[in-house]
């Protein structure tokens, strides 16, 4: 095929937030299959293979040229909801961080992309809330009421913008990404290498996780797949308590695991209300997006360490 001819065929996915975990994973998966990307980014990077738009999110200013190119967007920004304590100050940023860069996107697809296809928004599981419970929770439960709920209504409603104004809008409820690149996993890692796994709190609370590969077959799919709209919790099928997980983790690694918990005081005292992320937990549902199509590479808790743990030991 010509290099004209490529062009034509190839569609332009523009991504905010793309220079974090997920985004620097996804954009790779997307030129693996032939798609253009570009990076909403603060700081612009030279990559001869996807390209670097200056943005101010805060300010409203980005190309709006690249926007108006785009066939579809993906929106991954947002205040990382771990790095830091619960301060009302930074409650606000976590919330605010969601909710004005959509609103930034918004505008300027408003004003300049009246053609875009499909505007796909990250959202979280944090949606059901901080509660332990024996509950399966779907798309078709109600936001909790505690501030990770509200965070995403919040969230989720700045993205529904785009649907009233007649683009296909789909919300992608994530879990605990698991990569062999940092992230969650990694933190996870440490006190099991070095022999003291164990479980956190009553260790009853559920984890639902999900290997990266699968959370950019799930966006990959929310591209293609037409009839995708609304919300989906992109989770892995297999429900795991914190005790499972990691016990799993230390036998993937050949480490022991002790049978006693680290009590939840502890975590309270270091980690203040964000603590409620370790603490508690329950079950999500996957059926929404199995019924959509997507088969899960990675079903499994087991399947998924074993392949990320032989990863980075290559790496």
């Amino acid at each position: 095929m010509h290099k004209l001819e490529q062009l034509i065929v190839m569609k332009t996915v523009v991504i905010s937030g793309g220079t974090g975990l997920v985004g620097r994973y996804l954009s790779k998966k997307l030129k693996q299959k032939d798609y253009h990307v570009s990076i909403l980014s603060r700081i612009q990077k030279h990559d001869t293979h996807i390209s670097s738009i200056a943005w101010q999110s805060d300010k409203q200013t980005i190309d709006s040229e690249a926007i108006a190119n785009a066939d579809y967007i993906i929106n991954l920004s947002g205040a990382n909801i771990s790095q830091q304590r619960w301060s009302k100050k930074r409650k606000q940023l976590i919330i605010d961080s969601r909710v004005t860069t959509i609103a930034s996107l918004f505008e300027n697809v408003k004003q300049t992309n009246p053609n875009l296809k499909a505007f796909i928004s990250a959202s979280a599981i944090g949606y059901y809330g901080s509660i332990t419970s024996s509950k399966v929770f779907t798309e078709t439960d109600a936001p909790a009421d505690d501030f990770l709920g509200e965070t995403c209504r919040q969230w989720e409603q700045a993205a529904d913008k785009f649907e009233t104004s007649g683009i296909r809008t789909v919300k992608i409820r994530t879990g605990v990404v698991l990569t062999s690149e940092g992230g969650a996993l990694a933190k996870m890692i440490i006190p099991v290498k070095i022999g003291i796994a164990s479980a956190i709190g009553s260790g009853k609370q559920y984890l639902p996780w999900i290997h990266i590969d699968d959370l950019c077959g799930i966006y990959i799919k929310a591209i293609e797949d037409n009839q995708m709209s609304g919300a989906y919790n992109a989770v892995a099928p297999e429900h795991q308590t914190n005790k499972e997980f990691t016990l799993t983790l230390a036998q993937t690694l050949n480490k022991p695991f002790w049978y006693f918990n680290i009590p939840a005081i502890a975590m309270k005292i270091l980690f203040g209300e964000m603590s409620a992320i370790l603490l508690k937990g329950s079950r999500i549902s996957s059926g929404k997006i199995q019924t959509a199509g997507y088969q899960f590479i990675f079903p499994t808790l087991k399947s998924a360490l074993k392949d990320l743990c032989l990863a980075k030991q290559n790496n």
